[in-house]
């Protein structure tokens, strides 16, 4: 699809993204135009480490990890990210190569912008640019936490923190949130530990009661 169609469903289901929220329409309808849509298959590079970025990008649908390679070739993962979020745009505002790369976990829906045109929408659209400031800082913040706990908190409270963090859907009728689907690498590799040690976590969690697993999924309780 060359450009996303005009109209008031395209707009509302643009709107439904929340780095796209609060702009206008005209200018809303001006980037759909701009906005290429793409389908991932699962397990697809989508970004790669080192590489240059001529395109950021926007999950419409689907769920993508970030990974960077340590010194010794092992892949680590920084972050999950799902619908709404949005990545590649570093390479974009410093003109540098790829700090990342970024994989999709799912079958993922993704809107690409240019970088001519990414630019050319932040410097007059002030609404966008205020968003990808806003979304740029939580980054720095939550990476901020990140070092902190990897310095001074237990194995265990990291654990817990990563859990609430990524748990971010509309609690059920329990008072539950939901994880996206997590294997115990996965979770090492976001905290700094083996995996052995996050299985004996895990374990630790729920006989406590605190957590609870559907599947590959883990339920946070709604006191967080």
């Amino acid at each position: 699809m060359s450009g996303l169609r005009r109209g008031r469903e395209a707009l509302d289901s643009l709107r439904t993204i929340p780095l796209f929220a609060h702009v206008d329409d005209e200018s809303l309808a001006s980037m759909g135009e701009l906005l290429i849509e793409r389908r991932i298959p699962k397990h697809q590079t989508i970004v790669e480490e080192g590489l240059a970025g001529d395109y950021m990008y926007v999950i419409r649908e689907g769920e993508v990890k970030v990974t960077k390679l340590s010194g010794d070739g092992r892949e680590k993962i920084l972050e999950l990210l799902g619908p709404g979020d949005f990545f590649g745009e570093m390479s974009l505002l410093d003109n540098s190569v790829r700090s990342a790369s970024v994989k999709s976990l799912s079958e993922t829906r993704i809107l690409a912008l240019s970088r001519h045109d990414f630019l050319k929408e932040l410097r007059r659209n002030a609404d966008l640019a205020m968003a990808v400031i806003q979304e740029l800082t939580r980054r720095v913040r939550q990476m901020d936490e990140q070092a902190s706990s990897l310095s001074f908190q237990r194995v265990k409270e990291r654990t817990e923190g990563l859990l609430r963090r990524l748990a971010k859907n509309e609690s059920d009728a329990e008072g539950r949130h939901s994880t996206p689907p997590l294997t115990h690498q996965q979770i090492a590799d976001m905290i700094g530990t083996s995996r052995e040690t996050v299985t004996r976590i895990v374990k630790r969690l729920k006989q406590d009661g605190w957590l609870e697993q559907r599947g590959k999924q883990y339920l946070v309780p709604d006191d967080v």
